[in-house]
Order: structure tokens, then sequence, then C-alpha cells
């Protein structure tokens, strides 16, 4: 996609092979930290931005290893459209997919987080194992699409695709007959533009946005995706359940500042009049003069907690889109 350029490539490449990790290069684009690097495994959910002829992408790679499940659900719930890479290579499916793998737990969670369209990249078809073998691609996608049906997806709200991660093959351009014959539908990327845009037009609506991360960086920074209504830069919120309330003095789309951001847009947002350590993820920034519901549970030994609940969520997990 271009969005990497030759020169920052073979800086990976040489520092992975530096750290005896050659073959994980390609995945240091998105997988930024040490600790992410050492292990060979993402931890965070990266973040990351690609522009179309007709739309602007934000990219959330998630989590795939057991371990930080619930890295993969804050990331799922901020997007609109689902990207399921599955490896077409043998054995490699059969142990995501078969022998407690995360394939079905991952899918399962990414309906659960209201993923309503899903994009399944089957990838690796140029491994020598599978050498675009129909009858392997087709194996896989026959037995991936009863347990999605099983989880929610429609069919119409499923799309399959066989792909090469490594050589770029159906992601971009048309594939090559001479590679794939039997293929001959959409790419990757133009099926993307031709999607509907899932932006909700609920800008009218109060003001909400679920924290999903906050750090501090010259001030307290929060990120998240706005569920409904809109914020402009100097605007007044109130951060729940603790009823503080806060100055919006900053908003970025992307890492490029703005001056509003509206229903589904992923935003980072930094607040003045807060520290950073009086922000937890689950926190829910509302309109001053219509704040979410506290919901109050009592337990058996008569003592109460809060916990705040925004409103139900705009439908939103590997990528998010906006017309350009």
């Amino acid at each position: 996609m271009g969005q990497v350029d030759k020169r920052t490539l073979e800086k990976f490449e040489r520092e992975a092979k530096e750290m005896n990790r050659e073959s994980w290069y390609l995945s240091w684009a998105l997988d930024t930290n040490d600790e992410e690097r050492d292990k060979g495994k993402t931890v965070e959910t990266g973040r990351a931005f690609f522009e179309t002829e007709k739309k602007r992408f934000t990219l959330l790679d998630a989590p795939g290893h057991r371990c930080f499940v619930s890295n993969m659900i804050s990331g799922a719930a901020q997007a609109d459209v689902g990207i399921l890479v599955i490896s077409a290579r043998k054995g490699e499916f059969e142990t995501g997919f078969d022998r407690g793998g995360q394939t079905r737990e991952h899918a399962l969670l990414a309906k659960t987080a209201g993923v309503k369209h899903l994009v399944v990249l089957i990838n690796k078809m140029d491994d020598p194992s599978v050498n675009w073998d129909k009858k392997r691609y087709e194996d896989v996608c026959s037995r991936l699409l009863p347990f999605l049906k099983q989880s929610g997806f429609r069919s119409s709200d499923l799309k399959f695709m066989p792909v090469s991660g490594m050589t770029g093959a159906n992601l971009k351009e048309q594939m090559d007959p001479a590679v794939c014959p039997w293929y001959t539908g959409i790419p990757f990327l133009p099926y993307l533009d031709e999607l509907p845009s899932f932006k909700e037009d609920s800008t009218k609506k109060p003001f909400r946005l679920s924290i999903v991360e906050k750090y501090k960086d010259m001030g307290t920074i929060v990120m998240g995706k706005v569920c409904s209504g809109a914020v402009f830069k100097n605007n007044n919120l109130v951060i729940m359940p603790n009823k503080t309330t806060i100055q919006v003095t900053d908003i970025y789309l992307d890492d490029e500042e703005s001056d509003i951001a509206d229903t589904g847009d992923n935003v980072k947002l930094k607040l003045k009049n807060i520290e950073e350590e009086d922000v937890s993820a689950g926190f829910v920034l509302c309109s001053p003069d219509n704040l979410c519901r506290i919901a109050d549970r009592s337990w058996p030994s008569s003592t109460s907690s809060n916990c705040a609940t925004s409103s139900p969520p705009a439908s939103t997990v590997s990528c998010t889109s906006t017309p350009l």
C-alpha cells in the first residue's frame, strides 16, 4: 500500500537480524515497542492509517495471542469492519481452528464487540504447501463458514478472499491469472473502497466517548471512539463516573490535529483539569447537559458500587473508514 517506505523496511530488517528475528521484520511496522519485537507477539492494539481514492482508513492491529485477549477486545470494539486473517499453510489453520486455537474465540468476540461486516483473508496462499491450490482454499472456507454463521454473521456480511501478504497478491491489484487462474473476484483494497460508510448520523445526539486507553504527554491524553454526538476544541465535557468537568484542549485524528471529532471517529483528546491517574479505561466522556446513567448494583452484603455505562455504541474492528 506504499505506507512504509523502502528505507524504513530495510532498517526494520537490519535491526531484526541483529536480534535474530529476521523473519519478523515486517510486523515491526505496527509492533513498535520492545516487548512486542522481542516476543514476536502483538501486545497492544497498533494504530496506523492509509488512504485510497475514496476513503481514509484507520487500521487497528489487534493482538492475536490468548494472553492479550482483553487488548484484542478493546481494539475490536472501536472498528466498523473486521479483517480476520487466516493462514492457509497446512497445519497452521488446523492449529488455530481445531486445536483450541484463537480463531474461533476471536471471531466470536468480534461479533460480540459489534462487528457487523467481516472480511476473511485466506493468507499465505503462496506457501509451498498450498501453492494457490483451489481445493485448500475451498476447504478452509467451508470449515469457517458454518462457524461464522453460528456466531451470528449472515452470509451477506461475510467476504472470503485468497491473498498473500508477503507478495501482496490480491491486496491492491487484480490477481494475476498466471498465479491463480481460478479467482477472478475484486481485490481486497478495492473491495473495502466499495463498502458503504458505516458512520451513523448522530452528531445531534448527546456526546459519548468510551475511553479505551489513556496516557500522559504534556497533559492527559485519552483515546477511544466517538459513539454519538460531536466535540470541538475547547468544549467542556464531564467524565463519568467521577463527574469531573474537563476541557478538551486538542483533538487528534490519526495523529493529525483537528477542530472537530464526530460520530464514528477514532480520536485522541487532550484534556485539561484532570490528572492521568484519575482516568481509567471504561470511563465515559459525556455532554455536560446529558450525562450517561449510573448503574447501582446491590450486593448481598448490602453494599453498593457505581459504574458508568454509555449509550449503545455505533456499529463498530480491525479498520474504520471515513469517506474523503
